[in-house]
């Protein structure tokens, strides 16, 4: 065992102390990477183990409230305004929409209700009937969150005081990378949403997309900032690039499926306390890749026929896969 990996098996709980806290480097990241597959998912299952039932799978289902027309030219997306990708804009989903499908999502076993929203930020017209949908939402008995973009000063608390659980906002990609997928914003932008986030009290949902061109050293980039916030991110969505036609990134090179998977366990690893999150681009994956990153330490899926506007596993062929696999929801 390498002295690096040594020290990232032993890192200490995301509880300790900011001075106290191991943080990451992005060569110890791709030293992971680098071990051979059974060794890096055994490290991982350990470590997952340490923290978490093993065979216990958290289910959010996403919503998209608010469809297409963003003015941001995030390379990847399919809502963006700047891109002919045939999605059309439309308007802010009415409440009682929105509420007969968290109806629908707890009745199949979600326990998260996530609600996203195709703007640059919400302007406070935007986010009054956010919140009330976060407010009745909660009431169903759901966990809460919301993506919407880049809040203003004073709009995490307003969250918050609906009853918010949790915000998500994902730095997407390795800061080195970050201007080549998008330049409307930069990733400061996003990290002082995340802050605003953590200062109000909402507990944070943010990881990133791999399949954007990146290179391995990008990838253990990503993991690095993420694991090396304080503290890291609740909850770690790692996205498998969905390639949409019309966007810049539509006909980008599809990641080894074996690399997906070593992302999931290094992120396991290195945020030993945080949910991971399988989330875009599952559906690409197969069962068979899907069950190797539940073994890599993912505990989280998003469950639904539709991730805002592309396809995910119905619920029915995941309720079969995870009576194969022997998991339960919670």
């Amino acid at each position: 065992m390498t002295a690096t990996v040594a020290q990232a098996e032993s890192a200490p709980a995301t509880t300790t102390p900011s001075s106290a806290r191991k943080r990451w480097t992005v060569a110890e990241v791709e030293a992971l990477f680098a071990l051979p597959f059974n060794d890096l998912i055994f490290r991982a299952q350990k470590v997952h183990r340490a923290h978490f039932d093993p065979n216990a799978v958290q289910r959010s289902t996403l919503l998209s409230i608010k469809t297409g027309g963003c003015s941001e030219d995030c390379g990847y997306c399919s809502q963006s305004a700047r891109y002919d990708t045939g999605l059309e804009k439309e308007s802010l989903l009415p409440l009682n929409e929105v509420l007969d499908n968290a109806r629908a999502a707890k009745a199949k076993g979600a326990s998260r209700f996530c609600m996203g929203a195709a703007w640059r930020g919400p302007k406070e017209k935007d986010l009054a009937p956010v919140l009330d949908m976060v407010r009745e939402v909660k009431a169903m008995g759901l966990e809460t969150c919301v993506t919407l973009g880049m809040l203003k000063e004073g709009q995490a608390e307003q969250l918050k005081e609906a009853g918010l659980d949790y915000y998500n906002h994902n730095i997407d990609t390795a800061p080195e990378f970050y201007g080549q997928i998008i330049t409307t914003h930069t990733l400061q932008d996003r990290l002082d949403t995340l802050a605003k986030v953590r200062d109000a009290g909402i507990n944070v949902c943010c990881g990133g997309i791999v399949g954007l061109g990146e290179t391995k050293k990008s990838r253990a980039a990503l993991i690095a900032e993420l694991a090396n916030m304080n503290p890291p991110p609740d909850s770690v969505p790692i996205n498998n690039l969905v390639q949409v036609e019309g966007t810049p990134l539509g006909k980008a090179e599809t990641i080894d499926p074996f690399d997906f998977v070593r992302m999931i366990a290094a992120a396991r690893i290195t945020m030993p306390e945080s949910h991971v999150r399988l989330s875009a681009g599952r559906q690409e994956l197969g069962e068979g890749i899907q069950a190797l990153c539940f073994m890599a330490g993912a505990n989280s899926i998003f469950y639904g026929e539709r991730l805002l506007t592309t396809d995910n596993p119905d619920a029915d062929a995941d309720d079969a896969l995870f009576a194969r696999l022997g998991l339960k929801s919670v």
